[in-house]
């Protein structure tokens, strides 16, 4: 399949939601949990896998796997093909200018991990880095561990009361020893999506590249590279209905060329002599050793399984069963949500008077509702909100008004139980 006869696929099926539709596409979903129809509602921390994705993902280790871009024979030139094929999936997905500026990586992590350690070899001693108090560990670990080896400053853009980021702050913090911003585009404990327009006006007036986290946003919300304009953008293909070990870096116009490498290896080689290297052109360059065949290929096709729905319906779904959510939770006294910004995802990280998040989680196990507790990797923002941990519900394409009713009669239950 060519690449354009993929757009024209995504383009031909897109149709309203039909959320029973879609459930029955998750195998999981018809999975019954301590005798109780499972109520996914951890999609923040990997989302389920619909048939397509998972076919397509066994597809390869059925009929086509081989390693790609070395070999001559049949196998790897159709593995090849997929494979890059894939790569123009994300590169259309995201509106990127040219597929050579996606480099697949096994996820969020390790994007930010590569650019720590390439971008961050040109830095030096009292050179400044701004990330925000709603950092995922992912975001936050790579830059402490860069700022100890070279002795740099992490700074920290405020977060206030309702979650939000401090815009105000965040351009007090720019001065001309900041070399990067790096902030998330939506938070994984606060839902909040921050406004992206107004960080890249702050930023370009100081001449300063940013980074953002589009772990979630990449699932929630349309994203643009050539509306955005940021210099990298990372995703990780687990939380958008796709495989796991399997995430991208985005990096704008020549980025890549001008970056050092971060593996050496097979693959991201031109020559190899003696007495020196030459690299492979990007993105190639930056993806040593053989790479996750099938999971960039099954990545591939859950961007296509997504692309068939309208993200507009998508968006409006998620949210009005966060409200729904949300407006029952308001009736459970000593429940108190954390993260109240207006432009937020469909993510509810919540504490209950008197009840841990764990022994919630626990409870709300029993009857049939997943959902995360803990600090979500984010402990910065957990004590900066005055809280230990949280429990957090959030939602996905497949969820239904009757799960977010599930949801709040658990957690009634749980409080009784409780307190």
């Amino acid at each position: 399949m060519t690449a354009q006869s993929r757009v024209n696929l995504a383009k031909s099926v897109t149709a309203p939601l039909n959320i029973p539709a879609i459930r029955h596409e998750f195998p999981i979903l018809q999975r019954e949990i301590n005798g109780q129809p499972l109520v996914y509602l951890d999609n923040a921390a990997s989302a389920q896998k619909p048939e397509f994705v998972i076919e397509s993902v066994a597809g390869v280790y059925r009929a086509y796997y081989a390693n790609v871009h070395r070999g001559l024979h049949t196998l790897a030139n159709e593995s090849t093909e997929a494979f890059e094929l894939a790569r123009d999936d994300v590169r259309r997905f995201i509106n990127a200018t040219r597929a050579e500026e996606i480099v697949f990586t096994r996820g969020s992590t390790e994007a930010i991990n590569l650019l720590a350690h390439s971008f961050g070899q040109s830095l030096k001693a009292d050179d400044e880095i701004i990330v925000s108090r709603m950092e995922h560990h992912s975001n936050i670990v790579p830059w402490r561990m860069l700022a100890d080896a070279k002795g740099l400053t992490l700074k920290w853009a405020d977060v206030t009361p309702a979650g939000e980021l401090d815009y105000p702050q965040l351009a007090d913090l720019v001065n001309p020893r900041t070399k990067l911003i790096a902030i998330s585009h939506m938070s994984n404990v606060l839902g909040t999506i921050n406004n992206a327009q107004r960080i890249m006006e702050i930023a370009r007036a100081a001449g300063v590249p940013v980074l953002f986290d589009g772990s979630q946003s990449a699932v929630h919300i349309p994203v643009d590279m050539q509306a955005l304009g940021c210099d990298f953008f990372v995703f990780t293909g687990h939380k958008l209905y796709g495989p796991s070990g399997i995430g991208v870096l985005y990096a704008k116009g020549d980025w890549l060329d001008r970056l050092p490498p971060f593996m050496g290896g097979g693959e991201m080689i031109a020559d190899v002599y003696e007495d020196r290297l030459t690299f492979a052109d990007p993105p190639h360059k930056f993806e040593a050793g053989t790479p996750p065949i099938a999971d960039a290929i099954g990545l591939g096709a859950a961007i296509r399984w997504l692309e068939r729905h309208d993200r507009a319906a998508i968006m409006e779904h998620e949210r009005a069963l966060m409200d729904r959510a949300v407006a029952g939770m308001a009736q459970i006294e000593g429940v108190r949500i954390i993260g109240t910004a207006q432009d937020k995802g469909a993510i509810i990280s919540f504490a209950m008077d008197g009840a841990h998040p764990h022994d919630l989680a626990q409870i709300l196990d029993k009857y049939g509702v997943a959902i995360r507790a803990g600090h979500h990797c984010a402990q910065p923002l957990m004590r900066h909100m005055g809280v230990n941990a949280t429990a957090r519900a959030s939602f996905a394409i497949y969820n239904t008004t009757d799960e977010a009713d599930a949801f709040v009669d658990a957690l009634k239950k749980a409080r009784e139980f409780l307190i």
